[in-house]
């Protein structure tokens, strides 16, 4: 069983302009982002993590209590409704609700030895899109 806390480098994404641009992300903002390469860090103290991404153009923080509602800012400056769950030992499902419109969106986070693969999903977004974190220390 993968341990899920730990540092984790990007390195490639799948079909994230369609994502991005369905939760309303400006092109020059896609595209940035697009081309950036976080560094992402998640601690985890029983039920409360923290999921911390860094880039050049910003960094965003996230502390939280599993299955319990709190707030997140996207890209967009959109603040949306999130409760992230274990789905099993190496899996965690964030569901978000954006309160203007109603629309849903998610990410799935799969955790291996090597890795951490993120899987987007929109309403609006034709197809998912994927983030590959390769695991820098656990």
């Amino acid at each position: 069983m993968p341990s899920i806390a730990g540092k984790y480098q990007h390195y490639k994404n799948d079909n994230i302009d369609d994502y991005f641009s369905a939760v309303g992300v400006p092109f020059m903002g896609r595209k940035m982002m697009g081309l950036s390469s976080p560094l992402m860090e998640i601690t985890v103290d029983g039920d409360n993590m923290t999921i911390k991404t860094s880039s050049l153009l910003r960094t965003v923080e996230y502390k939280f209590t599993l299955g319990e509602e709190y707030e997140e800012e996207m890209p967009s400056k959109t603040v949306i409704k999130s409760v992230t769950k274990m789905q099993n030992e190496n899996e965690l499902i964030t569901e978000s609700v954006i309160p203007e419109t109603g629309e849903k969106t998610s990410r799935h986070y799969l955790f291996s030895d090597e890795e951490c693969v993120i899987t987007l999903t929109h309403e609006k977004a034709k197809a998912p899109a994927k983030r590959y974190f390769k695991r820098v220390t656990s």
